[in-house]
């Protein structure tokens, strides 16, 4: 029984402290005076009666009604009436105004109202939430005073207050407060729901569902929720609905429903809330960040950005918003339907709000069902103490990741609802049925919404029922005031009169009275036991969450095991590697942990060394997948198993399985030592009162356990069910019975604690304990703060806390393990002890224990130690040695590693074949290279060699990765190295291999990766006994070059300036220095300041002192002779130079001060004299002006390279000659210069004659062009066509292409480049009106081709204007700068060689390389190359001017010689192409290959690579016109990054003359075995192996060629994408021929059983060996036997160069005599092949297996090429031969053959082939297209036949025979028995033979 009302209070306006503007309430009187003792008198209730303040109104104002909550320190909630209504008062303020006080607010011309009104609230205090009874009660207060009915209001309140009703119990009370009034109070049957009234429905029409639900979730998840309304009530309302829908969960925060304004600042406390604030005060709420704002007038709700709701998790959150919307809005249903029934209308609000409110409660049931499984119940006496395991019932509902379910068990709320509900014997509510009985139900209905509906339905009917037991009763009767007209008329409202305080009081005491005479009411409160639910096991089964792992994944399992047990560790090690991969799934962890359980015997268990190695390396297997929290509890059940494992070390020393299995986090973690000790306590207190009970009940529980599910479950059940049994029985009890129970359970729980001690310090102390590995990871200050602590507040939390001051992150740099462990341990016993109420004395006794444990085991842990470093190490494969190059030597010896695979699939067997990766071995780091080498893990293929090696030098990324080998034990870190030559290590180190050793390895490959300077690097330190050169003081040996070198240099830095020296930045590359001999310089017309004339003179007189062979060097190296053999000048020092020559050698930058990476010698034109070279130089950037490069024999059409001009200089050079300035400016000049120098070089040109007599192209044309192939006037357009492409922008789709003779036209409809459209008209030979809008006169001009085309940069060229007259013209084209390649050679590296698989779609390789955008930068670069090619051969000249002149100019002018001369596609021209244009003209190689440190900011760029790539493309469209192979280029992408020579080293020739190293000399010879020059190591190569020459290579005359450049036709190179692991990148020869030599030498003694015959077939991997090797194509098969041959004869061998000359000449001879049609002077093309394109016939097919032919004229005759998987059969390539068939045709004819079933015989010329070894058919003896092949490898047997049905008529019987296949029998008929024998034979011999 309560009391209705606790306290009635009178609140008034407080006409005494009316300070300011804010006036103030008081409490005029309140009944009882004296506090109840049970219930002391709330606080400030008077803010609450006026929330938004006291105030004087002008006008009478309505009387109102709302209740507030105020909370007390017992967070019991009160309940606030208010009734306010205005009582008039005189203004107090006229008289004072009339004062002097008019400097208030107010205006002094407001008329001042002469009466004012305040409030005045009547406010009714209770424990009780009954607002209509409130507002019953005061409204008959309000009403007796109101209307002066005769009943004294001291009566009225008087019975008020002492009016008892009961609590809950569902039973009706009829009240009466005397004044004739009479009420019927209903009390819900059920305490625990709460009643709603109608409120949670008016929440739902106010806000809609998805925004309550948010609110719902938010408030759940512990979010700060602030409610705004005009209206108080309906603030109230709706904060009590949004508890209602939280049962069964209790709000545990600050809930204000009414907040008055005087209190806002409440709004910022950091702790979650619900509250409520009047709408008046909305802007103060503008600024709160982190709060909810739902405004219920509004209908919305406004989620600030930094707040994060996690909402149900998924099919949950559906099904709630469909019931409720089903609920709220039954139409939507039916809104469809074509007949809809005739009224759906939603049930009546009260019924609603009951619906809504059974919606949530059967979310919860969802979200709850299961959870008694989870309790661990560690006392009974003499309190029920409960925890929940919170990790085992998220992971067995597989909610592991849900962000809402672990907010919401880790809120206070649950908490609380654990506290509540946790005990096992209570009185159950709805919820705890709905739980226990309805789970099955609502599975089975969740997915049908109409049943589910049901289902809610009925539990609304219950929860209806619960607030109205008795429907029909409503006998309310209460007077209301009078409404009387002149009820508004002030005069007639006498004030509210002061009460007698003492006729209330006696009341109150009267009543008092009565109750203690009155017998007291004794309630039957209905404990029972709580029932438990279906168990969770089930639930997660029939989602099938559980059961992944197949039976035969756990069947390998325990094979393993008991293979382990059986001591036959050679069939353990095979499932190994299965049984790994098995233990990722859950069911296999668990069959695991029971398997291993079956083999400990009392607590022990002894195994010997390999056996305990592998248990312990499942184990770890098995945890390393478990999270932190072991929501599946796989580390629980191990936790005893690692302490049962051992193996004996020594005398008395036992090593167990816990020191090995440290590595985890779930050890470090509190929650799962709290949850494994709460279940052991459990277990034990079981126990206990099983004993006590007796054998029977014990035995009943066992059986129970053993029928149940899962025994754990059933285990759980017994335990609550005791606890709920003891409960029962408790206060039967005497006190010394209970005293003992709890006594029993105190030191239960003490035993416990000590034990788990013992457990921690085991798994938290490592072996060696000088490494603190675990808890310096986790910093165990943090872990307080996730433990499973529900009262966060508790005496635990202060005690760890104390703990905590010392601890947190101080521990990892003191390392000292003991202290922390023993910290960690502290704070575990103190928070365990305290929740479950160990006695004071024994936590001192525990405190004082645990450092002595710790101590104790860190003692039986060093002998451990000790011992097992003793132990002989598990047999790790021997370390294999590496093969050095001479001169390079080891910087850090082998470390063991393991090489971890990466996305590349061939060689982790992905793609068929066994894993050759992971292998383990050890990382070697030389001076030059990092080499991996060691074997595969993979049994199968261990006896194999795996490779990995790049140099040092093309290291582009160094990554930290952290790899845990699922084979292994933790491994402490890894590395993954990425390198430009298209390779990446993925190595994890051993954990022999100290940390600290890594980092010295790292530090070590950094310095070898990033020189200080060039001479660090491996080219310049070869042979130099181990010491890194960092100091460039090395003597010379050639003291003549190195004084040239020095004051060439000293001469430059004198002229240029100083600040040219030190800005290195500004030092772009450099060439040769071509200095000449002074008679030379006199002649050119220099005009040179005296100071540049000494330094000549002191140079001259250098070079007369050291020896000719240097100056011949200068010369010579100047590729001086490429320029003579064009005709481009010589150097002769006579005078009688031609001067008519166009053009000549100019001297102007020998000293290399014109420009600085520009060579010392420069083709310019004649008429140029140097001093205007200086000046022009300057327009252009890095002063690089344009120079010429190359002449076209036929046309003389020259080509010319440059920079792009200074952005001043564009202008200048396109200003119109006739607009003349004022006054000559210096710009002027130089451009007038500038012009000069262009009209010089297009006077140069054959072409050009006078201006009056200006020849027309096509005239040109007939006299000089009549070699060309096809008639000029077709091929304009088509350039025009290409031109535009060129010029267009990115949007540009490249046209269709039809062939003509070598070139493929484009027909672009590429749209014009904005920037001149007539440039594309004129080559197009359309017309176009003059650019100012004239009469075209000039029609004649504009249609003739410019003399000269400027290749220029788009961007630069902005604001030029075209000059009709001028002869030269500007292409601009859009080029890709060095960032564009940089950034697409990383993607193109991440593509070909991934660092991980993935499944990825977006990931796949071809669409990574689309990404990279590689294809279409070699797409750009090789269709300017070709446009600038057809320019040339037309006649006209071209100057490439792009970028700062050595990037891209340089790869389109070397692409364009390569194309336009057949010299530079052979070896000699290829070197001097490569080193006139990109050494002599200062490619940046150094800095874009990022060589030292100063250029390592700047990152490698391949921009030669991308040459050499373009190169590869061309190579493979024209197989026929190179004489190097594929391999060279790729010798020469592999080499430019290695650093092994010099050649590619610095930046210009200034640079490598500065160093010395531009002359050294060829005689000197010191170190046979060290080439400095990659050109060198190449001939020598050549001398001794075909490997460089292309067999194919027979070149026609002079022939340009055209390659197309669409992306379509560009292959990926197989550079990027093969590797061969058995022998690393095959470019270091002699490494590769050593290794080679030694595998044979191995091989040898194997030999002397030759009895038996020895198979010819090997398996071939395409990554791990080298296919060229293995299969090598016939003619170096053929030369490779010539060679043994003379070796076996005994013949001096001759160079193979030799022998392929003498055959060729031969088979030039042949083919003269027998006329027969053959190309110039190929080998094996003498077949009659009609060709368009010649590379397309003989343009293999990619094959992929070797046959004489085929690999012949493969486009890449390399040691290493691995096939592409997938590519199409050999059989396909011989169609395109017929003459050379015949050698592999050993045997060929006619033979019917029957076909397949119900098909006729039919004649087939078959063909015998014993080179292939299959016999083929064709249709005819002159089809090419082979019909069939059968394989002779798959033949069983040949046998004579007998004729069948359909046979072929008139043929005598033995003509048949039959041939048997694995596959099929194939019937045969040959013409005649003879021959059928013949074909017996045949095939009978070729059988034999293999």
């Amino acid at each position: 029984m309560a009391r209705l009302a606790d306290y009635f209070v009178v609140v008034g306006y407080d006409l005494d402290k009316r300070g300011g503007s804010e006036g103030q309430g008081h409490i005029l009187q309140r009944f009882p005076e004296k506090d109840w003792e049970d219930n002391p008198f709330p606080q400030g209730i008077e803010l609450f009666c006026q929330p938004n303040g006291w105030q004087l109104v002008p006008e009478r104002e309505r009387p109102s009604f709302f209740v507030s909550v105020l909370t007390d320190i017992n967070s019991e909630r009160h309940y606030c009436a208010c009734f306010t209504f205005w009582e008039g008062l005189d203004n107090p303020q006229l008289p004072k105004a009339e004062a002097s006080e008019v400097d208030e607010d107010e205006v002094p011309g407001l008329v001042q109202p002469a009466q004012v009104f305040a409030p005045k609230s009547l406010v009714l205090v209770s424990r009780l939430d009954h607002t209509e009874v409130f507002r019953n009660c005061l409204g008959l207060i309000y009403a007796v005073h109101v209307d002066s009915l005769s009943v004294p209001l001291e009566t009225v309140i008087g019975n008020l207050l002492t009016c008892v009703i009961p609590v809950a119990g569902g039973s009706q009370r009829t009240i009466t407060l005397g004044a004739g009034d009479r009420q019927v109070i209903q009390t819900p049957i059920n305490d625990s729901l709460p009643v709603s009234g109608s409120s949670v429905a008016h929440l739902f029409r106010q806000l809609g569902i998805v925004n309550v639900l948010y609110l719902f979730c938010a408030a759940l998840t512990e979010h700060k929720i602030l409610f705004l309304s005009s209206s108080y009530q309906r603030l109230t309302d709706a904060c009590r609905a949004l508890l209602a829908i939280m049962f069964p969960l209790k709000y545990s925060f600050t809930y204000v429903p009414i907040l008055p304004g005087k209190l806002l600042e409440v709004l910022s406390t950091p702790t979650p809330f619900i509250i409520g604030v009047n709408s008046f005060f909305r802007s103060e709420t503008q600024e709160l960040l982190d709060v909810i704002i739902a405004d219920l007038d509004g209908g919305t709700v406004t989620i600030p950005e930094c707040v994060h709701i996690s909402l149900l998790p998924d099919p949950l959150l559906q099904q709630t918003q469909t019931a409720l919307s089903m609920v709220l809005d039954p139409e939507l249903e039916m809104a469809d339907h074509a007949f809809p029934p005739s009224s759906t209308q939603p049930s009546t609000l009260k019924i609603q709000d009951k619906e809504i409110r059974a919606v949530f409660l059967w979310l919860f049931g969802q979200l709850f069902n299961g959870y008694r499984w989870c309790l661990h119940i560690i006392r009974i006496h003499p309190e029920p103490v409960i925890r929940f395991h919170k990790a085992a019932f998220l992971g067995q509902r597989a909610l592991t990741e849900d962000d809402f379910l672990m907010k919401v068990l880790d809120g206070m709320a649950f908490a609380g609802f654990i506290s509540e509900r946790g005990p096992p014997y209570r009185p159950t509510d709805l919820f705890d049925d709905l739980i226990a009985n309805q789970v099955e139900r609502i599975r089975q209905e969740e997915c049908s919404p109409h049943k589910v509906m049901n289902h809610i339905k009925e539990l609304a009917e219950q929860l209806f029922k619960n607030e109205n037991p008795y429907p029909a009763v409503a006998m309310h009767k209460v007077q209301r005031p009078a409404e009387s007209p002149g009820h508004n008329d002030p005069k007639n409202l006498a004030m509210f009169p002061l009460l007698d305080d003492v006729t209330v009081q006696l009341f109150i005491d009267h009543a008092a009275a009565k109750l203690q005479t009155a017998p007291p009411v004794v309630k039957a409160e209905l404990k029972g036991m709580v029932p438990s639910g279906p168990p969770l096991g089930d639930i997660v089964d029939r989602h099938g969450h559980v059961l992944a792992n197949s039976a035969r994944r756990l069947e390998v399992v325990r094979n393993c095991i008991t293979y382990i047990f059986d001591n036959k560790m050679l069939e353990a090690k095979k499932l190994m590697p299965a049984v790994l991969r098995a233990l990722k799934g859950r069911a296999a962890r668990v069959c695991l942990t029971q398997e291993l359980n079956q083999h400990v015997l009392q607590n022990r268990a002894v195994l010997d060394d390999q056996q305990f190695d592998y248990i312990v390396r499942m184990m770890n297997c098995t945890l390393q997948d478990c999270s932190h929290m072991d929501e599946h509890g796989i580390a629980a059940i191990l936790l005893p198993l690692v302490t049962a494992f051992c193996r004996k070390l020594g005398a008395g020393i036992t090593q167990f399985a816990y020191s090995c299995v440290q590595e985890h986090m779930v050890w470090t973690n509190m929650q799962f030592w709290e949850a494994m000790f709460y279940s052991d306590v459990q277990n034990h207190i079981r126990a206990l009162y099983l004993e006590a009970d007796g054998g029977e009940q014990s035995i009943a529980s066992r059986g129970q356990q053993e029928s149940g599910p899962a025994a754990g479950g059933q285990e759980l059940l017994g335990a609550l069910e005791l606890a709920s049994e003891q409960s029962r029985l408790w206060p039967t009890l005497s006190k010394e019975q209970q005293s003992e129970r709890v006594q029993k359970e105190e030191s239960t729980v003490f035993s416990q604690a000590i034990h788990y001690a013992n457990r921690m310090s085991y798994l938290l102390l490592p072996l060696d304990t000088s490494k603190n590995r675990l808890l310096n990871r986790s910093g165990i200050g943090d872990v307080e703060s996730v433990s499973n602590s529900y009262v966060t507040n508790s005496i635990a939390g202060s005690m760890a806390e104390s703990y905590d001051t010392e601890s947190g992150f101080e521990d990892a740099e003191s390392s000292d393990v003991a202290n922390s462990v023993v910290r960690f341990i502290n704070r575990f016993v103190d928070k365990v002890c305290n929740e479950s109420g160990v006695t004071n004395e024994h936590l001192k006794a525990l405190h004082t224990m645990i450092p002595d444990i710790v101590q104790m085991h860190i003692e039986t842990l060093d002998a451990v130690h000790r011992e097992s470093k003793r132990l002989p190490p598990i047999q790790k494969p021997k370390l294999l040695r590496p093969i050095l190059l001479a001169g390079e030597e080891l910087v850090m010896d082998g470390m063991r590693v393991h090489l971890i695979s990466d996305g590349r699939e061939e060689a982790t067997g992905a793609l068929g074949g066994p894993p050759l990766l992971p292998a383990e071995g050890a990382i070697f780091l030389t001076t030059y290279r990092l080499i991996f080498k060691g074997t595969p893990n993979d049994p199968l293929v261990g006896e194999q060699v795996v490779t990995r090696s790049f140099p040092i030098a093309s290291l582009t990324k160094e990554k930290r990765i952290s790899v845990s080998l699922s084979m292994d034990q933790f491994i402490q870190e890894g590395l993954q190295l990425r390198s430009c030559t298209f390779q990446l290590l993925k190595i994890a180190f051993d954990e022999e291999v100290a940390s600290d050793l890594a980092e010295v390895f790292r530090k070590h490959m950094h310095k070898l990766r990033y020189p200080q300077h060039v001479q660090g690097t491996f080219a310049f330190t070869v042979g130099q006994s181990g010491k890194t050169l960092v100091e460039h003081k090395t003597k010379d040996k050639n003291q003549s070059i190195k004084t040239l070198s020095k004051n060439l240099v000293k001469s430059a830095k004198r002229t240029i300036g100083r600040q040219y020296v030190t800005r290195k930045k500004y030092s772009p590359p450099t060439w040769e220095n071509r200095s000449s001999l002074q008679s030379e310089l006199d002649e050119d017309e220099l005009s040179v300041s005296e100071e540049l004339d000494q330094s000549s003179l002191t140079l001259s007189s250098t070079i007369r002192s050291s020896d000719r062979q240097t100056m011949s060097n200068v010369v010579e190296r100047a590729c001086c002779r490429d320029y003579q053999r064009l005709g481009l000048g010589t150097l002769s020092n006579s005078l009688t130079r031609s001067k008519n020559e166009p053009f000549r050698i100019s001297t102007v930058n020998r000293m290399y001060t014109v420009c600085r990476s520009y060579p010392g010698l420069l083709i310019v034109p004649q008429s140029i004299p140097d001093s205007t070279i200086q000046r022009i130089s300057r327009c252009y950037r890095q002063n690089r002006f344009p120079v010429v490069c190359w002449r076209n024999s036929r046309t003389k059409a020259v080509l010319l390279r440059s920079a792009g001009l200074h952005a001043k200089g564009v202008v200048g050079f396109f200003k119109s000659p006739n607009a003349t300035s004022a006054g000559p400016s210096q710009v002027d000049s130089t451009s007038l210069e500038q012009e000069k120098y262009m009209q010089a070089i297009i006077s140069s040109m054959p072409s050009y004659c006078e201006p009056s007599g200006r020849n027309t192209l096509g005239g040109f044309t007939s006299t000089h062009m009549s070699t060309s192939d096809s008639s000029d006037k077709l091929r304009q357009p088509k350039i025009g066509a290409l031109m535009k492409q060129v010029m267009g922008g990115k949007e540009d789709v490249p046209g269709t292409f039809s062939r003509g003779g070598k070139w493929g036209s484009i027909r672009g409809s590429g749209r014009l480049s904005a920037y001149n459209p007539e440039v594309g008209n004129r080559l197009s030979s359309k017309e176009s009106p003059q650019p100012n809008g004239g009469p075209s006169e000039a029609l004649f001009l504009r249609q003739q081709r410019a003399y000269l085309y400027i290749i220029g940069d788009k961007t630069q060229l902005k604001g030029g204007k075209q000059d009709s007259f001028q002869q030269w013209e500007v292409v601009p084209i859009e080029v890709c700068d060095v960032r564009q390649v940089k950034n697409s050679f990383k993607k193109l590296i991440k593509a070909c060689v991934p660092s991980s698989a993935t499944s990825e779609p977006s990931m796949t390789f071809h669409r990574c390389l689309e990404e990279s955008e590689w294809m279409c930068l070699l797409h750009r670069v090789l269709q300017v190359s070709v446009l600038v090619v057809e320019l040339l051969d037309t006649g006209s000249s071209v100057m490439v001017s792009l970028e700062d002149g050595w990037d891209v100019t340089t790869q389109v002018v070397s692409l364009v010689q390569l194309l336009s001369d057949p010299y530079y596609r052979t070896f000699d021209g290829f070197r001097l192409l490569v080193e006139k244009e990109w050494l002599s003209f200062g490619h940046r190689f150094s800095h874009r290959g990022a060589q030292t440190l100063a250029s390592q900011s700047s990152g490698f760029t391949p921009v030669f690579l991308q040459f050499l790539d373009c190169v590869h493309q061309i190579h493979l469209q024209f197989p026929m016109e190179f004489e190097f192979s594929q391999y060279y280029l790729k010798f020469l992408a592999y080499h430019y990054v290695s650093n092994r020579f010099r050649t590619f080293l610095l930046d210009s020739d200034y640079e490598r003359i500065e160093l010395g190293v531009l002359y050294e000399e060829k005689g000197e010879r010191k170190n046979p075995q060290v080439c400095k020059s990659v050109w060198d190591y190449i001939d020598r190569l050549n001398k001794k192996t075909p490997i460089f020459f292309n067999y194919m290579f027979s070149p026609e005359d002079e022939e340009v060629l055209r390659p197309y450049s669409f992306i379509s036709n560009l292959k990926v190179w197989d550079f990027y994408t093969e590797e061969t692991l058995s022998e690393g990148p095959s470019y270091d020869w002699e490494l590769v021929q050593r290794g080679r030599q030694e595998r044979l030498a191995e091989e040898v003694p194997d030999k002397p059983d030759t009895t038996t015959p020895k198979s010819q077939r090997r398996i071939v991997w395409p990554c791990y060996d080298s296919r060229s090797r293995v299969v090598p194509d016939a003619i170096t098969k053929l030369l490779q036997d010539l060679q043994s041959l003379e070796a076996e004869l005994g013949l001096p061998p001759e160079k193979w160069k030799d022998t392929w000359d003498k055959i060729k000449a031969n088979q030039r001879a042949e083919a003269k005599l027998e006329n027969r049609p053959s190309f110039n002077s190929s080998l094996l093309m003498s077949s009659n092949l009609s060709h368009q394109r010649r590379s397309q016939g003989v343009y293999l097919p990619e094959s992929g297996v070797g046959s004489s032919i085929n690999l012949a004229m493969d486009r890449e005759t390399s040691t290493t090429s691995t096939p592409v998987a997938g590519r199409p059969s050999t059989s396909t390539l011989y169609s395109q031969f017929q003459s050379t068939e015949s050698e592999n045709r050993s045997f060929e004819g006619i033979l019917f053959k029957k076909g397949a079933l119900l098909k006729p015989w039919k004649p087939r010329w078959f063909v015998l082939d014993k080179t292939k070894h299959q016999l083929r058919y064709y249709e005819t003896r002159q089809d090419k297209e082979c019909k069939g092949v059968i394989e002779l490898a798959e033949v069983e047997s040949v046998i004579p036949g007998t004729p069948t049905m359909g046979a072929p008529k008139n043929i005598e019987e033995k003509a048949f025979f039959d041939l048997k296949t694995t596959k099929r029998v194939y019937n045969f008929c040959a013409q005649d028995s003879p021959n059928a024998q013949l074909w017996l034979d045949s095939i009978q011999s070729c059988l034999s033979d293999a």
